[in-house]
């Protein structure tokens, strides 16, 4: 039996999709246990493309996913990706599909209350994705927020909504000075959705148990990334939720024993969308020029995503966080083509080099990234299925890769494509 976590190492987008797509055919579950709808997975299946932000990605794979308590759930946006994914003709139902009974629910006002903080900041915004994310967390910590159970609950849900409501609006108009809602039109929309919803709402504590009791495979489904942690990342440039393997256990509703395994993505360079600090980024040709070539837009938002070499800093702190057991090192091929290739090993502040990344970002701003030079490859990697028909400098890179991360690497992505992959350990078998 194995119980694997997937996250991401960076600032998310690390092509965490498609290599859950991936394992997901040997888990026989498959869980999302943070996050909302301002995570993306973007799947490529027999050259079709999927995009998923709340259903999990093995739902491709036809396995029983769950949408765990760590989640804030937009319920309409819920219900249009069923509808998607059913148009495309994937099975998903009541029984493939199961949601957290104690999961949160995002209201109208989360996303208006995002979006009108975000305009009031001008050029001291954040870079939220304005899906009502944040706020939502906020109501869950202060214990004003709404639980698909207190969603199944008609007359509780009324009467909490006319509780909740009068100090939103107060809020709205008196302060980010928006337009106010409409507790009655708000209790309508959600009387249908929570109808159509609730034959999919269930106790998932108690089914992954049992589950494992069973012997059953469980896949851990992370979104974002670690350095967008509350807690770990670069704060106050973060998400809303805790992205390191820890949480799997708690947003799920199982015990730590449980976990056999953490597996972390890691792109074969560095990306970062919205604001926040990125001491590889690349202003100049190559940072174009990877851009392009691997298409770096936001499964979410659209945005342009900023590219920077890889950062070793980051990899070796993520490493730590999450006791990562192994590495999957996505979008090799991007590199293809590039004379030489850089690694950041450290930083130099002050005149002194660290290699820990600092918690302040008034420090790193001050953080010049110390590089080390690999040359590059002309070969096309997209074709290669086995490592050591690599380039030999692509080999010596990797190998660098897992010598400084203090890690294994696992996987190697060469294309989108869910063949174009080259396994080296699979956690599951």
């Amino acid at each position: 039996m194995a119980n694997i976590v997937i996250v991401g190492t960076q600032w998310g987008d690390e092509g965490k999709g498609k290599i859950v797509d991936l394992l997901a055919e040997y888990a026989d579950y498959v869980v999302r246990f943070q996050g909302g709808n301002n995570a993306g997975h973007t799947m490529v299946v027999n050259g079709e493309q999927f995009i998923s932000h709340l259903v999990p990605s093995g739902i491709l794979q036809g396995k029983i996913c769950f949408i765990g308590n760590g989640l804030v759930v937009d319920p309409e946006v819920l219900v249009e990706e069923i509808d998607y994914l059913t148009g495309k003709g994937i099975a998903v139902g009541p029984e493939n599909l199961k949601i957290s009974e104690r999961a949160q629910v995002i209201m109208p006002y989360h996303k208006m209350i995002d979006n009108a903080r975000e305009k009031m900041k001008g050029d001291k915004k954040i870079g939220t994705t304005g899906r009502g994310i944040g706020p939502c967390y906020e109501d869950k910590a202060c214990r004003r927020g709404f639980r698909f159970v207190d969603l199944l609950d008609e007359a509780g849900f009324k009467e909490k909504l006319d509780t909740v409501i009068p100090e939103k609006n107060f809020y709205l108009k008196e302060f980010l000075n928006d337009e106010p809602v409409d507790a009655d039109a708000i209790y309508s929309q959600y009387s249908q959705l929570a109808k159509r919803l609730a034959p999919y709402v269930a106790n998932i504590s108690v089914e992954l148990y049992d589950a494992a009791r069973q012997g059953r495979q469980i896949l851990f489904e992370g979104a974002q990334g670690t350095h967008l942690d509350i807690d770990h990342g670069t704060y106050p440039f973060v998400t809303s939720s805790n992205t390191v393997s820890g949480n799997a256990c708690c947003g799920s509703g199982i015990g730590p024993k449980e976990i056999t395994g953490v597996t972390g993505i890691v792109k074969a360079y560095t990306t970062r969308v919205g604001a926040g600090p990125f001491p590889t980024e690349l202003s100049d040709d190559i940072g174009d020029a990877i851009q392009k070539k691997g298409a770096e837009f936001g499964a979410t938002t659209g945005r342009k995503r900023r590219c920077g070499w890889l950062d070793l800093v980051i990899l070796r702190n993520s490493v730590r966080l999450n006791g990562i057991t192994g590495l999957v090192i996505t979008k090799l091929d991007v590199l293809d083509g590039l004379e030489s290739l850089n690694i950041c090993t450290g930083y130099e502040y002050k005149g002194k080099l660290i290699k820990d990344f600092p918690a302040s970002l008034d420090v790193l701003a001050e953080c010049q990234p110390v590089y080390e030079t690999h040359p590059g490859w002309a070969e096309d990697v997209t074709g290669i299925r086995n490592f050591d028909d690599l380039p030999e400098n692509a080999i010596k890179y990797l190998r660098r890769i897992e010598e400084l991360a203090d890690a294994p690497i696992h996987i190697v992505s060469v294309g989108p494509g869910r063949d174009e992959t080259i396994v080296l350990k699979n956690e599951f078998v």
